[in-house]
């Protein structure tokens, strides 16, 4: 039931979720007044619709990986938006998606911390290419196994012998690329944050137009890296 909210879908009703999730109204009625009781869910006055409560922060906070992440990419985040001048994201793998935790967005827009929590395609994303690229060797043959990669633009990779090639090309250079991908003219470069087993748990990146990008996209490309290997040293 949680997880039928998303930042597209923000709130609902009960008539409404319970068509959704195909269950009683009863039920869902019961269930939503037991969360809305442990702060999980919110419910409007004039409305009646539900919404995240403020207890679901509680939870993320209680997530040590997530805590730790948080606490370390702060300013390593800070200082590549500086140097770059355009939206420094951290994502993470969840199944065949990338979802963004943390973002910065680019002095161009003037706000911060926006869209977190969204999603892309892994395939065609620079942090999501990363994580599959690190991913362990059994996971990532189960997530390309039967996938039919879509192509969100005519620069998209969508075959699974190129995505191999591909992430075989980033695990050797140490950093992924995604050069309109995912939308035409945006270009973005990720590299791998590890925790202190060595194993890559997120990625840092950053992302803008392919005309401001290009004429840096190396030395950009390098202090991505950079930046990623001290967050990944300050998780131990």
């Amino acid at each position: 039931m949680l997880k039928s909210f998303s930042p597209s879908h923000p709130d609902w009703g009960v008539g409404e979720l319970a068509r959704h999730l195909d269950l009683s109204t009863s039920t869902v009625h019961r269930l939503l007044s037991t969360l809305t009781d442990e702060g999980l869910l919110d419910q409007d006055a004039e409305s009646g619709r539900y919404r995240l409560g403020l207890s679901v922060f509680d939870l993320v906070g209680a997530l040590p990986t997530q805590r730790s992440l948080h606490e370390a990419v702060l300013v390593s985040m800070t200082e590549l938006r500086s140097y770059t001048g355009e939206t420094v994201q951290v994502g993470v793998l969840d199944g065949r998606q990338v979802v963004y935790v943390e973002r910065l967005d680019s002095p161009h827009t003037s706000q911060v911390f926006t869209q977190v929590g969204r999603r892309n395609h892994a395939h065609s994303t620079a942090s999501g290419k990363v994580l599959l690229a690190f991913a362990p060797r059994r996971q990532l043959d189960k997530l390309l196994r039967g996938w039919d990669l879509p192509r969100q633009t005519p620069d998209t990779i969508t075959s699974i012998k190129a995505l191999r090639k591909e992430l075989a090309e980033i695990r050797r250079r140490g950093y992924a690329e995604n050069r309109g991908e995912s939308e035409a003219s945006v270009v973005s470069i990720g590299a791998p944050i590890r925790d202190a087993s060595g194993s890559v748990v997120a990625s840092l990146s950053m992302a803008g137009s392919a005309e401001r990008i290009d004429p840096h996209r190396l030395a950009y490309a390098e202090a991505v890296v950079t930046l990623a290997r001290r967050v990944s040293s300050q998780m131990g």
